[in-house]
């Protein structure tokens, strides 16, 4: 896979999947009763999971970079 792929990956990827994820959320606040229940919980549960991933994502590629 060449580099112009990837980054076609890249840039149409991310924001649908971003979509997806924030549908998903969507869908659960409004059909499950617990996650309104506990809607702050829910939510930093809701932030942190694409937080971490990105957070982790940078690290990994920062130590790469660093170790060259």
């Amino acid at each position: 896979m060449d580099s112009d792929t990837k980054f076609a990956y890249l840039v149409f990827g991310i924001p649908i999947l971003g979509l997806i994820y924030c549908g998903l959320g969507i869908a659960a606040m409004s059909s499950i009763a617990a996650v309104r229940d506990h809607a702050l919980v829910s939510g930093i549960i809701f932030i942190l999971i694409p937080f971490s991933l990105a957070a982790s994502v940078w690290i990994r590629a920062s130590a790469k970079a660093y170790k060259n």
